[in-house]
């Protein structure tokens, strides 16, 4: 019972700490880490006990799944240059300069056990710059890449880590081994994502129900884990396949009732799941403590270096791929920050998370030969403080250096990006409307008056272009019909939201703005009829 009473009361703290943190300025991911830390000293909080085989299989699919329903395969493709030289070549670069210093601290340790730390500590956690970009104001390619960073550097880091923690678990490690199962394990998790993806696309469109796909969909990204651990593919990898899968499949079969339904789902489930995993990195300290004991200080000689090793590669990098890459991504027109204060700021929004603590409280209790794992103590104190670093550091000062660089989103070429899009869906109700009252003979007045109301429709869902049309016709009375009439105009709206669906596989256009426009036409479609 006080196990249970400890999670409800992260539950309540993670509700409560979206408006504190709105109100101090900061992410509720730094709010949560700071209740876990205080929650850890008080001598009446029971330590929490989580078996380290669960961490991973529970926080990872819905938090995965979340994130990828903001992405796109055409976002990644747009992309991929950034995301690959952070995602892929960082985080290894990144696991082998901890590693390197590790080892040069404690010889005696296996070298596997410092990949292995490496690999917990490299990939930085969107998350808290998720929940700040909106306010911060941040450009639009900034966050897209820091999301699609965040969300392929999982996949390097566990691949690395898997490899790191068997080698030390077995004593035995082989390269050309270990390169032969990297790609089988990719092979497999790609064919376990599409599978996952292509069946559970199938059975949301048999489910003619919103909260029955909705509650499918929270389902698929655990059974591609599954499936993927039990064939020795990468899970990750397989959840985010699947995410992506499913996602760009939703355009096929997805209506309004889906669409708000399972946005405010998974917005319920990426707020609790998220917060309590956060809040649980605090409350993980005191174990973290007991486990080092009295000798702690002695070890944060070695967390200094690796924090400065992951910090201070992290802008060398940036920097560096900036300079040399700058030019071919100015022609590309690609959606990478090309100047130094851009990365900058891109540098000191790369915070360590959720997928480090789960990644060091994974770590085995044992090897093989029922001895204890080399190293683990002195693991999991630098994981927590590499994680308390960048949170509590970098996290609150995150506005500072977005005012101090000056970088901010160009909003008005965003709204005039959404107004071009508006256009489009108007052109194609239209379109559609056109075609219909020729099949169906329709009087010119009906055709006109159902004409006014789509414009007028749109207009109020545009607030710009509400403001621009005149007093009287904007507060005109939608025309009342019935039978026919309203089947017709189910079809133009339907035609304007396959319209807006479309673009969203389209290079160049952003998966949120088409997202939030949708959103839009779901909440406030006023009747045609």
């Amino acid at each position: 019972m006080e196990q249970l009473a400890l999670f409800l009361a992260l539950a309540f703290a993670t509700i409560l700490a979206q408006p504190l943190a709105r109100r101090l300025g900061t992410a509720p991911a730094v709010v949560m880490t700071v209740f876990g830390l205080i929650m850890a000293v008080l001598p009446f909080v029971p330590n929490i006990t989580l078996s380290p085989d669960l961490i991973l299989p529970l926080v990872l699919p819905p938090l995965l799944y979340a994130a990828a329903r903001r992405t796109s395969w055409q976002q990644f493709a747009d992309n991929s240059a950034a995301i690959v030289l952070r995602a892929v070549v960082l985080v290894i670069a990144t696991a082998a300069a901890v590693a390197a210093v590790f080892h040069l601290w404690y010889p005696a340790l296996p070298l596997g056990t410092a990949f292995a730390l490496g690999a917990v500590v490299a990939p930085p956690d969107p998350v808290a710059v998720s929940a700040l970009a909106d306010r911060l104001g941040l450009p639009r390619r900034l966050v897209s890449v820091l999301e699609g960073e965040g969300l392929f550097n999982d996949v390097t880091a566990v691949v690395l880590y898997n490899v790191a923690v068997q080698a030390v678990v077995t004593g035995r490690f082989s390269t050309w081994h270990t390169v032969v199962d990297f790609v089988v394990s990719a092979l497999v998790a790609v064919v376990v994502g599409l599978l996952i993806g292509w069946a559970g696309s199938i059975g949301m469109r048999r489910l003619n129900e919103a909260p029955w796909q909705v509650a499918l969909g929270l389902l698929l990204p655990f059974a591609a884990y599954g499936l993927a651990e039990e064939t020795h593919g990468s899970a990750v990898l397989a959840v985010l396949v699947c995410s992506l899968y499913l996602t760009d499949a939703a355009t096929d079969f997805s209506d309004a009732g889906y669409r708000i339904v399972g946005d405010s789902f998974w917005d319920v489930i990426e707020l609790l799941v998220t917060g309590m995993a956060f809040g649980l990195v605090g409350l993980e300290l005191s174990t973290v403590l007991a486990t080092t004991g009295p000798d702690w200080p002695r070890l944060l000689g070695v967390a200094g270096a690796v924090i400065a090793v992951v910090v201070g590669l992290r802008l060398v990098w940036l920097l560096t791929t900036t300079a040399v890459f700058r030019g071919w991504w100015r022609r590309r027109r690609a959606d990478e920050p090309y100047t130094w204060r851009e990365a900058v700021v891109t540098w000191w929004a790369g915070m360590r998370g959720v997928a480090t603590v789960a990644l060091a409280l994974a770590v085995p209790l044992t090897t093989s030969t029922g001895g204890n794992f080399p190293g683990r103590t002195e693991m999991l104190f630098i994981a927590f403080a590499v994680v308390l670093f960048t949170l509590l550091l970098q996290g609150p000062t995150l506005p500072l250096a977005a005012r101090w660089t000056g970088v901010r989103a160009d909003t008005e070429a965003e709204r005039a990006l959404e107004r071009r899009l508006w256009t489009r869906v108007l052109r194609a109700e239209l379109a559609r409307l056109e075609e219909i009252a020729d099949n169906e003979d329709l009087p010119d007045e009906v055709v006109a008056r159902l004409r006014d109301t789509v414009e007028r429709r749109l207009e109020r869902a545009d607030p710009e272009a509400a403001e621009a049309t005149d007093e009287a016709k904007a507060v005109t009375q939608a025309l009342q019909l019935r039978g026919r009439l309203r089947t017709i105009s189910n079809e133009v709206l339907e035609a304007g939201r396959t319209e807006a669906l479309a673009a969203r596989r389209e290079s160049g256009m952003p998966p949120d703005v088409v997202d939030r426009l949708m959103k839009r036409l779901d909440l406030r479609p006023p009747p045609l009829l």
